[in-house]
């Protein structure tokens, strides 16, 4: 349903620090343009902590407003689980494909607890959901069994997996139900998940690689491991520099750099350092990334 490329968009700013809706859009059909199969506004990348509930939904409006072709994955996540119901009901009112729901952070809830917040948001909504687990940012993980147990519910289609365990996914890979999606969050990973079964990434990079990830990702469905190799190995280093400083701190200069927006994040997000730029910038002239 959500395999293969998917983008996890950066929220564009103009220089007065509000969203920059044009750049958006703009940013739409460059994906779509470059292959790219599912638009992820308003997650981690998209700074939906730092949007107002007017903005995150007014982001989530364009996105699928100016989509054509791509679906639109739309975040709606949340620690408090009747403002993730509440939120991804207004997602799908607003015509969203589906919602990429995080797990519930800070709180560090029990697993049962976890089952239950996902529960509740399936029972609500009709459109598809796909789970969200990165514990470097939720401070807790959602165990094998746990993923397996949601995997059972209808509305629950599949996983973005961004724990960075290897093992753990294999086992949800090997485990899950047919039909279930496990879907990489981690670009330096992506291929070697997909050699295990996984359906494809929702890529940080692709922001502004879209066409190349698009191509490794869709290699390696087709069984071309070789050309897919070939393009993860071009793409590493930009993989690694992306994550030099907090995400989306980096993407955002470099999409600044592209002309998406002024190239900086809100705060308590900070611009891209010296020392950060002095790591990139020769990264991107290499890739001849404007």
């Amino acid at each position: 349903m959500f395999a293969g490329t998917g983008t996890a968009l950066i929220t564009p700013f103009t220089r007065d620090g509000d969203v920059d809706e044009d750049s958006l859009r703009r940013l739409v059909r460059f994906q779509e343009d470059n292959g790219v199969d599912t638009l992820v506004p308003c997650g981690s990348t998209g700074e939906s902590a730092m949007l107002s509930h007017e903005e995150h939904l007014r982001v989530i409006s364009i996105v699928r407003d100016e989509a054509k072709r791509a679906k639109v994955l739309a975040g709606a996540g949340s620690n408090c689980t009747t403002e993730a119901v509440q939120l991804s009901k207004d997602a799908e009112d607003l015509g969203a494909d589906g919602i990429l729901s995080i797990s519930p952070y800070y709180v560090k809830p029990t697993q049962e607890g976890i089952y239950r917040h996902y529960s509740a948001i399936e029972s609500a909504i009709d459109i598809p959901i796909v789970v969200y687990n990165i514990p470097g940012r939720t401070g807790s993980n959602i165990s094998v069994d746990t993923m397996l147990r949601l995997a059972e519910l209808d509305g629950i289609v599949g996983v973005k997996e961004a724990s960075g365990n290897m093992s753990q996914i294999q086992n949800i890979i090997a485990r899950r139900p047919e039909g279930f999606e496990v879907i990489s969050g981690d670009d330096s990973i992506t291929l070697a998940l997909m050699a295990m079964g996984a359906d494809g990434v929702i890529s940080v990079t692709s922001n502004c690689c879209p066409g190349l990830v698009s191509e490794m990702v869709n290699s390696a469905q087709s069984g071309k491991f070789d050309i897919a190799k070939s393009i993860h190995n071009k793409l590493l280093p930009l993989f690694g520099a992306l994550f030099c400083e907090s995400n989306p701190i980096p993407i955002k200069y470099v999409m600044g750099r592209m002309g998406y927006g002024d190239g900086s994040p809100r705060l308590p997000l900070t611009p891209l350092s010296d020392n950060g730029r002095a790591v990139l910038d020769p990264i991107l002239d290499d890739l001849g990334i404007a």
